[in-house]
């Protein structure tokens, strides 16, 4: 059956053509049935009391994604009485469907048609039609849940309904301050899409009442123009001649706007064009769109909030790994590289500070957990372990062990890797370019110091336990000299297990990539490794921080 047959208008007067009365419906503004006949329960093979009263989609859950759904979604927005003839897959038959809206509330009468096959059978070529717009719109429906990037949302959107709603198509969705934030399009004809390019790229943008994208925005219905007025466009030229132009090989001759809606909020727009060659769109094409619309808007919406969740996820994280001091004769760089497979946030952090006495401390720790609550408890962990370790200069064991204590007493909850790393110089060690380094670990994994020479040393200390196990093991630290031009890499395990690599065999891969790369400036180093094993998609945070010792002057 083709869309005009679909589509086509049914006679009043035909309602009993098969002997039997058509049901009556009526549905409130949140699609409530507020009464329904005995005839219509019976086509829906359900009681009168199973409907009444009851949500349409709850109460016939099997109608959702159905042409009859499109054109009761339609036929809410539609501004006078629309009918339909078309195949119901759910009841097995045909139906010619009239309705009409009054205030809120949508009156439909219905009945089954007589079939279009002399023996009752149902014309293969109709029911072909009927299930190519539900693959269609399962197709929607997959494609458009398969990302939460929100621009890749609106660029799948504007793809998807070309050719098959349109010639072309422009998906635009405000942002948060009412701003256009994300804007996709396509056009049928790669010969054509520098056109539309242009001219959707440069075009003005109004903000008029009269403007019709303006007004679906306003109103929430879609709008239809089977003729677009020259003077409804002609202020997006802005004076342009070449904009002008592009327009005009455009073409569009007609087009159908659909709000983008969900959640009691319409945050967009779908612009369906069709140029001169096509005709304008029929009742059950739009109906069509507004149920695309109605799918996609759901998973625009979803990717619109993921990005804001990201967005202050990852602010909230920034804010908390701060740059490093530069203190005299010690060259400090931070990296910090979220995954890509979680919510781009996660519990890897660093910090670099000097104490009161002059010693420079570098903290590197991962709290358990890939999401935002890892990034809050990362928080937490850092800004007690900050503050513990600046109020006295102690030794790194001592400062573990008072943020252990800590972080039960305050019954954080959370448990956490982290090295503490002490570099001093002691008096006697003064203007000789050699420093001590001390450093205690709650199973972390070991720096690597990198000798002048080029030689690549593991700093093993005994095994000791993560913060926040309430273990009652004392902790000790380890210490070792470091020399003029030596360097200190520490890591977290997001780069020594990236590709499913066990720890050895990454710990032996970075340490060959360190000794390639053991004279860089440490930039370049700490950029170096995360480009050489991770790439820019690590499979986990990856923090790193490296510390180059410089030469001294005696004097």
């Amino acid at each position: 059956m083709s869309d005009a047959a679909a589509s086509a208008t049914v006679d009043p007067g035909s309602a009993a053509a098969d002997g039997q009365p058509p049901g009556v419906a009526v549905f409130d503004g949140d699609w409530n049935l507020v009464s329904v006949d005995q005839a219509t329960a019976d086509l829906f093979g359900r009681r009168r009391e199973e409907l009444t009263g009851r949500n349409i989609w709850i109460a016939l859950p099997e109608l959702a994604g159905t042409i009859f759904h499109s054109f009761l979604l339609h036929a809410r927005s539609a501004g006078g009485r629309v009918t339909w003839r078309g195949f119901y897959p759910p009841a097995g038959c045909w139906l010619d469907a009239t309705a009409q809206r009054a205030g809120d509330r949508l009156h439909v009468s219905l009945r089954r048609s007589v079939g279009p096959v002399p023996d009752g059978t149902v014309d293969p070529a109709a029911e072909a039609a009927e299930y190519d717009r539900l693959r269609f719109l399962a197709e929607v429906s997959e494609a458009m849940t398969s990302t939460l990037d929100a621009a890749e949302s609106v660029a799948t959107l504007a793809q998807l309904v070309v050719p098959r709603l349109c010639d072309w198509a422009l998906v635009s969705v405000l942002g948060d301050d009412g701003g256009p934030a994300d804007e996709g399009w396509a056009h049928r004809d790669p010969g054509r899409a520098a056109d539309l390019d242009l001219y959707l790229s440069r075009r003005v943008r109004a903000a008029a009442d009269d403007n019709p994208m303006v007004t679906s925005l306003l109103t929430g219905e879609p709008i239809h123009l089977p003729v677009i007025d020259p003077a409804v466009v002609e202020p997006a030229f802005g004076g342009s001649d070449e904009v002008r132009a592009a327009w005009e090989r455009l073409d569009a001759d007609s087009m159908t706007i659909v709000p983008l809606r969900a959640r009691a909020e319409t945050f967009g727009v779908l612009v369906l064009v069709n140029d001169s060659s096509r005709p304008p769109h029929g009742e059950m094409e739009i109906a069509t769109a507004v149920e695309v619309a109605r799918r996609a808007s759901l998973a625009i919406d979803n990717a619109r909030l993921y990005g804001r969740q990201l967005a202050v996820a990852e602010t909230l994280q920034r804010s908390l790994l701060t740059p490093p001091p530069q203190p005299d004769d010690l060259e400090i760089a931070v990296r910090y590289l979220p995954a890509s497979s979680t919510l781009h946030v996660g519990g890897d952090w660093y910090d670099a500070f000097q104490q009161p006495d002059g010693a420079t401390l570098l903290v590197i720790g991962d709290v358990v957990g890939h999401n935002v609550d890892a990034a809050a408890a990362m928080g937490q962990v850092r800004s007690i372990l900050r503050g513990i370790a600046y109020d006295r200069c102690e030794e790194p064991a001592r400062v573990l062990t008072r943020v252990d204590a800590a972080l039960t007493g305050l019954r954080i909850g959370t448990l956490a890797t982290a090295l503490i790393a002490r570099i001093e110089q002691p008096p006697a060690l003064a203007g000789s370019g050699r420093r001590v380094l001390r450093w205690s670990s709650a199973g972390h994994l070991p720096p690597l110091l990198v000798c002048g020479d080029g030689r690549v040393e593991l700093l093993e200390a005994g095994p000791q336990t993560l913060l926040g196990a309430d273990s009652t093991r004392p902790r000790s630290d380890a210490m070792a000299e470091v020399g003029s031009g030596d360097t200190l890499v520490f890591y977290t395990d997001g780069l020594v297990e990236q590709g499913r690599t066990g720890i050895d065999e990454g710990t032996e891969r970075l340490v060959a990539a360190v000794r390639t790369l053991a004279g860089a400036p440490v930039d370049r180093l700490c950029d170096e490794l995360i480009e050489r094993i991770v790439g820019r998609r690590p499979e986990d945070d990856v923090a790193i921080v490296a510390v180059r010792c410089s030469a001294q002057d005696d004097g």
